[in-house]
């Protein structure tokens, strides 16, 4: 651990860097709130900081920057998030009282607006559906011989299957095949259907055979992932080299799935540069936070940023937005 002064001079670097990304000075730690030490005192901690890997000098006669380990000592330290302005917040109100329809939008809107709020990547991964359950079940004729099918995850997501069936199909037919395939469905992953018990009449039972197969149909095996703000994202970065290799990174699902679930199943929150095991992510630091639904987790939400990022506004960003997000699905 550092002692209270060393503290103060990393606090102040960091964030005049992260205000900057220019080299920090020891005249501008100086001035910095906590630190009230001399010219010559500042100048000695920043050296003893550089020596124990909290700060590096990218030039002989330059500033310091903080390294992966100074970003991660000042994380550790934050009381918690930041806060977001007023103008923020109710950005964000209104998004939310306003957001509807599919699910597939709500959550790629949900991008763009935390991207907006925070100036990086925004990335939301929706769970399979394989880890939600099915809250409820419809089917809706839409001609003699057209059924649509459409069931309500415990997440929020809605799934919908056209049902073409080789027989003519009345309402009341339906009506049981609907309340066949419910029992069959609800509370349950939507690939771990209960077995139908036959209802006595084979057209119906036959309707919810053919429900389950087309419902059953599904690649969506590591969850859905939605990506915003890359353009804001590049921007944040100097060099063209890094930007690329985010963008191809952003571009393959799988690895951005995994990189945000192995990151929380790590226990954290921020993973910073080399911490998220991606070497194409080196500069990166990610600000990742799982969002509920009531009884049941509904995916993950995370800002990818430079390592020098504004921590304590992007921590802030993904919580608030997380929550309401949760608590809009809950509502349906």
């Amino acid at each position: 651990m550092l002692d209270d002064r060393k503290a103060a001079v990393l606090r102040a670097v960091v964030e005049e860097y992260i205000d900057t990304a220019q080299p920090v000075g020891s005249s501008h730690v100086v001035r910095a709130a906590g630190v009230a030490a001399s010219s010559a005192t500042v100048r000695n901690e920043m050296s003893v900081l550089e020596r124990e890997g909290y700060l590096i000098q990218p030039h002989t006669s330059a500033g310091r920057i903080p390294t992966d380990k100074g970003y991660r000592f000042f994380v550790d330290q934050l009381a918690g998030p930041g806060t977001l302005d007023a103008s923020q917040r109710q950005l964000v109100r209104e998004f939310f009282d306003t957001a509807h329809g599919e699910l597939e939008q709500m959550l790629h809107d949900t991008t763009r607006l935390l991207s907006k709020l925070t100036d990086y990547a925004a990335v939301v991964v929706r769970q399979p559906d394989e880890a939600v359950s099915v809250r409820s079940v419809q089917l809706v004729g839409l001609a003699p011989q057209v059924a649509l099918a459409v069931v309500v995850m415990s997440n929020g997501a809605v799934e919908k299957r056209t049902l073409e069936l080789p027989w003519r199909v009345d309402e009341d037919r339906l009506a049981l095949a609907g309340a066949r395939l419910a029992a069959a469905l609800k509370g349950r992953p939507l690939r771990q259907a209960a077995t139908p018990s036959p209802s006595g009449d084979e057209v119906a039972d036959a309707v919810v055979v053919t429900a389950l197969g087309a419902l059953a149909e599904s690649d969506d095996e590591a969850g859905q992932v939605f990506v915003g703000g890359v353009s804001r994202m590049a921007t944040a970065f100097d060099a063209v080299d890094v930007v690329r290799q985010v963008l191809v990174t952003l571009e393959q699902q799988f690895v951005v799935v995994s990189l945000l679930r192995d990151v929380l199943d790590r226990g954290l929150s921020v993973a910073i540069g080399t911490e998220h095991g991606l070497a194409d992510l080196a500069s990166c630091a990610v600000v990742v936070s799982p969002f509920e639904v009531p009884g049941t987790a509904g995916g993950t939400i995370g800002v990818l940023g430079p390592t020098r990022m504004h921590y304590p506004q992007a921590l802030a960003a993904v919580a608030l937005v997380s929550e309401r997000l949760g608590r809009r699905l809950a509502e349906g």
